[in-house]
């Protein structure tokens, strides 16, 4: 078992409701985030008698957790630092809606601890972002980001978003351009998907969602371009400058250990994998529902799968004591035959295409 420990904020709370959002979140006001503030310190209590591992990385998510304010954040920051060892060189995210984050005091964040944030962007197309919901403009984001570069944080994410009805090629293009202008060091691109309940689904017949292939062809066209522009895909979704690949996230792939803190919020410590309810009252009274065991081999393959470095045959040896199944191998030809996927030495992983179908592969590979 790794010995790094990482640990997920969840802060359930937005001003608004994008159209495709499914995450557990909601309006709240001042008093409620006070209150959860309170819940948040108690449970990383709880958890921080659990362990004495050093955490390596903390994940502020939501939800919109800007709309806490500097001075909560900072709060629940310190705090976490008062009950649990901290890395002196941890990854410390927040994610910023750039809406809230334009008038957050991001010295102050910076000085508690916080050095990379990630920003829920998703278009720089105005009727783009109208459609989708969100509530900032592209010069929110301008700003945000200057704000955030202008005193000290450096590492930032900018979320954009693949498939978006009425989106083409050029605004694509536009869009990861813009990326690249603010000089980000960091790109998660995600495919829209229409998930159940929410507002797109619920209006799914007024749309012009992008089919399949659109989709697909929008996806091959961000990998080429990004990677053109210096961003190297080292994950399905996500992009990056050498050397500032979100260490937060790749623990989750690479099985490291997590502590999930908030409604919603998953955990996978001590070989179970267990998780809060989407509900409030079951997170303050600390009900914890059991998912099962985690970290075999199936799991470890499917993980590695998702990073562009992929399955490393010697690193499953020493994980597991033994040697990648045969089986494994001779079924990874054909797909490496059909161009979805290569093989390097000890190692296969796979090609851009193949993450199109990588769900349907894996479930033959394992």
């Amino acid at each position: 078992m790794s010995e790094k420990l990482r640990l997920y904020i969840h802060i359930p709370f937005c001003k608004s409701k994008c159209a495709y959002c499914d995450f557990f979140s909601g309006k709240a006001d001042e008093k409620a985030y006070d209150e959860y503030v309170m819940q948040l310190k108690d449970k990383i209590e709880y958890w921080s008698k659990r362990t004495d591992k050093t955490l390596s990385s903390v994940y502020f998510g939501g939800g919109t957790p800007s709309v806490l304010g500097d001075n909560r954040l900072c709060e629940v920051l310190e705090f976490i630092k008062q009950k649990f060892s901290v890395d002196n060189n941890a990854e410390i995210t927040v994610e910023v809606n750039p809406e809230s984050g334009k008038s957050l005091d991001f010295e102050k964040l910076y000085k508690c601890g916080f050095n990379r944030i990630s920003v829920g962007m998703q278009s720089s197309d105005e009727k783009e972002l109208k459609l989708l919901g969100r509530i900032h403009s592209t010069d929110d984001v301008r700003q945000t980001i200057y704000n955030a570069k202008n005193e000290g944080i450096s590492n930032i994410s900018l979320d954009l978003m693949l498939g978006i009805p009425c989106q083409t090629e050029q605004s694509l293009k536009s869009l990861i351009d813009f990326c690249a202008e603010l000089g980000v060091t960091h790109i998660s691109s995600y495919i829209l998907k229409i998930e159940e309940g929410t507002p797109f689904y619920i209006n799914r017949n007024k749309y012009d969602f992008a089919d399949d292939d659109k989709q697909a062809e929008m996806y091959l066209y961000a990998v080429d371009y990004l990677n053109r522009l210096g961003y190297k895909q080292y994950e399905i979704s996500n992009f990056a400058k050498s050397g500032f690949e979100s260490k937060h996230n790749t623990g989750y792939w690479k099985l490291d250990e997590y502590i999930g803190i908030g409604p919603s919020a998953h955990s996978f410590f001590e070989g179970k994998r267990f998780f809060y309810e989407r509900d409030m009252q079951s997170f303050n009274d600390n009900v914890i529902t059991v998912d099962g065991t985690g970290g075999d081999e199936e799991e470890f393959i499917m993980l590695s799968l998702r990073l562009a470095q992929g399955l490393d045959f010697d690193e499953y040896k020493k994980r597991f004591g033994r040697e990648i199944p045969e089986s494994l191998i001779k079924t990874a030809d054909k797909y490496i035959k059909a161009g979805l996927m290569k093989r390097n030495g000890n190692r296969i992983f796979f090609t851009p295409k193949g993450f199109l179908v990588s769900n349907a592969v894996i479930s033959k590979l394992i």
